[in-house]
């Protein structure tokens, strides 16, 4: 038996820029902007949360001053309660934040409604080894949900297909809200797109695929859009 996924019109690229030259920003910027990039999505991790460690709200202030594109906050930090604030006021149109991080329910649901107040879409990952069932409690504060097809932490990690099915049960859980968007992260390439196309997804977040020597940016971006979006929407259920 299959069952039908609701798809969007195209499928945007956010590229992330975890592995690209930080000294040359602009030029990063302007690089990923000219391949037709849709959006840019920025891992702010704390080495506590993941044991990797890369940069906070000056970084995307400062990508905010160089691009006019949407720009997606991917939060893997402990207490996200504690720093959004700080990442609304550096510019971001989107924060997302872990479900799986140690606060109350209580506290989670005032850090979305805080970010929605702003109004930027607020959003919850969910890592590969948790259930996508996790975020109901949240639904109401939710415009995304983040889908890991890797272990949240590293960039350049191979691409976990068997976690992409959370897509199509994401997208059955945002259906019917105007402004919900699913995006996969991790592991998303020309090669890989097809997959989390076919689930659903509306964003692929592209990072390592977009800075490999003796590839070109464009083709890139276009192979993943064209694969993502033409990708078969039949997949199996239940």
């Amino acid at each position: 038996m299959v069952e039908l996924v609701e798809r969007p019109a195209a499928v945007e690229v956010a590229a992330s820029i975890l592995t690209a030259d930080f000294g040359n920003l602009y030029r990063v910027v302007r690089k990923l902007e000219k391949a037709g990039v849709d959006r840019f999505h920025l891992d702010v991790m704390d080495g506590h949360f993941v044991p990797n460690i890369t940069f906070g709200p000056d970084i995307v202030a400062a990508v905010r001053r160089l691009t006019a594109l949407p720009i997606d906050v991917h939060l893997m930090i402990s207490e996200p309660s504690r720093y959004v604030p700080r990442f609304l006021d550096a510019g971001s149109d989107s924060v997302t934040f872990h479900v799986e991080v140690h606060e109350p329910p209580d506290v989670k649901h005032e850090t979305l409604q805080r970010i929605r107040a702003a109004r930027r879409l607020a959003g919850l990952a969910v890592s590969p080894m948790t259930a996508t069932d996790a975020v109901v409690p949240y639904l109401e504060d939710l415009s995304i949900i983040m889908v890991m097809t890797v272990e949240p932490g590293w960039g350049g990690q191979h691409f976990m297909a068997e976690h992409a099915h959370k897509i199509a049960e994401a997208r059955q859980l945002l259906r019917g809200r105007p402004d919900g968007r699913v995006h996969a992260d991790g592991g998303v390439s020309g090669e890989t797109a097809g997959i989390v196309g076919a689930y659903g997804v509306d964003v692929c977040a592209v990072g390592s695929a977009l800075f490999q020597r003796g590839r070109d940016t464009a083709m890139e971006v276009e192979a993943v859009k064209h694969a993502a979006t033409g990708a078969t929407t039949l997949v199996p259920g239940e």
